[in-house]
């Protein structure tokens, strides 16, 4: 039974969702909750998976969480924190961290730690360097992997060469270096990503503790205006806006975005249209290799895989271009500001000792800040998208044998069930007869289908277990936008004032405005010059909007989240972690978004 002084619901006391008793059946053993998991405090990790997981879905929580733990607790030893713990309830990932709490443990980890991270700070360039050409060569090596066919007969290569081997070995080889390459890949993500944000956490820190009534965006903006890769998609879609104007072919670019459509009406362009084309190719590679979501679900196809996503954006921009309009962010307006707020907080140290550290610190928060944000373009959307594309390649190949009716279907499956049925296959190719029982996948996928349809609409409770006194993890703070005041708003939430909704002030400026709640990316269209963008979370795909609209809040985040981020950026005001914004405002609403505050009203 829970304890009813604990306003959260126990982890065991968590039912299933009715029409979908059945859901646990989709995901391994060790994902689900166990008895003593009443006794720890666990949280909805929205941020990174919003909805329901797919069975083979459920690789993107289980890779990514091997290689964080692995990172800052086995490589690093990061002195109190180790890795995270996750749980899958009704569809939905549930995490809470494991900490070092013993003195003499954390004196070990620490001198560890320090010698280690000490290391990649001082060699951080050039270990970024290689970073990048290891990324490089794992995209490579992932898009190089070549599905085996399985003919009516092998290649007369494979006798006159005397190799050996078959095809159908191949089949669960090369399943296995695609699963290889991407757990790599996170490890390759947690490599340096840790390091990233615990150098902001020790500045963050230090400031809150040296200037007690800094907020947390004024620290966030000591550290803006750095250019970064992310926002290299945006600037190629800005550039080819300029092109198609100067080219005088403007005007076959609709918003419905339609690639069927639009690509041979520019090509009917003549050389005009060859040229925009050939600048069209060199941006899709390897820009357009970013995913419409943040790279946790295989549906998020990259731009290059649905190219209306980003060809929908260009008749904005041309608009801008032909008024005259700039569409360049305001990066050096944001670099003075940062240096003024940098000198003015400096000058009031009391001793060189503390101007010292804290020259330092910032320092080290300016030179790995640029990877915080950079790593995305390689891990989360070039490589998963990659990645998700091989694994339809197999897909394709169940379906073209009969034992799935789709390719999308094998995302129903989790990757060991894949990895299973390939055996299948492999038989029943080597010995000439049909895959054993056909009609075994197809209703088990129809029943996955409809259950996760029945768990999108289930309301997850955003913590569970028993809750904690306080929360004094700063990088919780910081990313989920989660606090003391967060816990205590979710245990007993009450509306104050019912036009006041309340979150982090991510970026700085008040504007009134028309609100337009989109909730993904299908609905870009929906949304007006002027508006104000209100959503769950925004993705780095997204970027296209921040020149259309005059504001932006989101339900998810803290001052350090890509929303956040992007924000400072373009220079416009912004509210993030609200937790409730998609639920109390209306489309078409009046409302001010306060970034200084971190308050939106409802006007009308």
């Amino acid at each position: 039974m829970s304890d009813r002084k604990n306003p959260f619901p126990l982890p065991t006391d968590i039912g299933h969702v009715p029409g979908a008793e059945n859901w646990g059946e989709m995901y391994p053993y060790y994902t689900k909750v166990q008895p003593e998991d009443d006794e720890r405090f666990w949280f909805y990790n929205s941020m990174h998976f919003s909805e329901p997981m797919s069975a083979f879905d459920m690789i993107t929580a289980e890779s990514a969480y091997h290689a964080m733990g692995a990172y800052v607790n086995r490589v690093f030893a990061f002195p109190t924190g180790k890795g995270i713990d996750y749980r899958c309830i009704n569809g939905r990932i549930y995490i809470t961290a494991n900490t070092a709490t013993d003195p003499e443990e954390i004196q070990q980890r620490l001198a560890i730690f320090q010698e280690r991270a000490g290391h990649y700070y001082e060699n951080w360039d050039e270990i970024y360097v290689q970073w990048e050409k290891r990324m490089g060569q794992l995209i490579k090596e992932m898009n190089a992997i070549k599905i085996p066919e399985l003919p009516e007969f092998e290649d007369e290569a494979v006798v006159k060469e005397a190799k050996g081997i078959a095809q159908n070995h191949y089949l669960r080889e090369t399943y296995n270096e695609v699963l290889e390459k991407y757990s790599i890949m996170w490890q390759h993500h947690f490599e340096m990503l840790m390091l990233g944000y615990g150098a902001y956490v020790v500045f963050f820190q230090f400031c809150k503790q040296a200037f007690p009534e800094i907020t947390d965006q004024t620290v966030a903006r000591m550290v803006a205006g750095i250019d970064v890769l992310m926002f290299r998609p945006d600037d190629e879609l800005k550039k080819l806006a300029k092109l198609a104007v100067k080219l005088g072919i403007e005007d076959v670019f609709t918003s419905d975005g339609n690639p069927d459509v639009i690509l041979p009406a520019v090509e009917a362009k003549g050389d005009a249209g060859k040229q925009w084309l050939d600048a069209l190719a060199e941006s899709r590679d390897p820009w357009f290799n970013i995913s419409i979501g943040d790279g946790f679900y295989h549906f998020e196809r990259s731009w290059n895989d649905d190219l209306a996503v980003p060809l929908s954006a260009l008749p904005h921009y041309i608009e801008l271009v032909k008024k005259g309009v700039s569409l360049e962010r305001p990066t050096e307006e944001l670099r003075a500001e940062r240096e003024r707020i940098i000198s003015e907080y400096r000058d009031l140290l009391n001793t060189d000792e503390e101007k010292g550290a804290f020259d330092q610190m910032l320092a080290v928060s300016h030179l790995v800040f640029p990877y915080v944000e950079d790593h995305k373009f390689y891990c989360e959307h070039w490589l998963t998208t990659s990645f998700f594309n091989k694994i339809r390649e197999f897909g394709d190949l169940l379906e073209m044998h009969g034992i799935i009716e789709k390719s999308d279907d094998i995302f129903q499956m989790h990757h060991t069930e894949v990895n299973l049925t390939l055996g299948n296959l492999m038989n029943s190719w080597a010995a000439g007869s049909r895959p054993v029982n056909q009609g075994y996948w197809p209703p088990i996928i129809a029943e996955r289908r409809r259950m996760l349809e029945v768990l999108k609409e289930w309301q997850a409770p955003p913590a569970i277990g028993p809750m904690p006194d306080n929360i004094e993890d700063p990088a919780l703070q910081m990313l989920w936008g989660i606090t003391t005041e967060t816990l205590h708003s979710w245990a007993a939430p009450s509306v104050e004032n019912e036009n006041e909704i309340r979150g982090y002030a991510a970026s700085a400026g008040c504007v009134e405005g028309v609100a337009r709640v989109l909730r993904g990316i299908t609905d870009f269209g929906e949304i007006n010059e002027g508006e104000i963008l209100v959503c769950p979370i925004t993705h780095p795909s997204w970027s296209p909007l921040f020149s259309k609209i005059a504001a932006a809040v989101s339900d998810i985040g803290g001052t350090m989240s890509h929303m956040a981020i992007v924000a400072r950026e373009y220079g416009m005001p912004a509210v993030v972690g609200t937790g409730e914004a998609t639920k109390r405002i209306k489309n078409g609403q009046r409302i001010r978004v306060d970034g200084d505050s971190g308050v939106v009203t409802i006007l009308e």
